[in-house]
């Protein structure tokens, strides 16, 4: 795999049945491959994290941060998308 093919996806919200199944439904529709993930309850807050590969992905950041912008309005969920660069960045000291 290529350096700066990975993309961060975080989602935040109340728990709830679904959230890990519709996401991941979105993320293989668009061939984007799952590398890792994380997810966890806090205070009854659910909170994930996913590094995905979108090397063979049709789609760019843009319209797949749009898709899931949308998603996570249906579910009432806060989820964010970076490319690693930037998360890179943002987190270097």
């Amino acid at each position: 795999m290529q350096e700066g093919n990975k993309l961060i996806i975080s989602v935040l919200g109340h728990d709830k049945v679904g959230i890990i199944a519709k996401i991941s439904t979105v993320l293989a529709d668009n061939q984007i491959n799952i590398l890792d993930i994380s997810q966890t309850i806090l205070q009854g807050f659910f909170t994930m994290v996913m590094v995905v590969d979108v090397s063979n992905s049709k789609i760019d950041v843009a319209e797949l941060r749009n898709i899931l912008r949308e998603k996570g309005k249906e579910m009432n969920l806060e989820i964010t998308v970076q490319h690693e660069d930037v998360f890179k960045f943002m987190h270097r000291i």
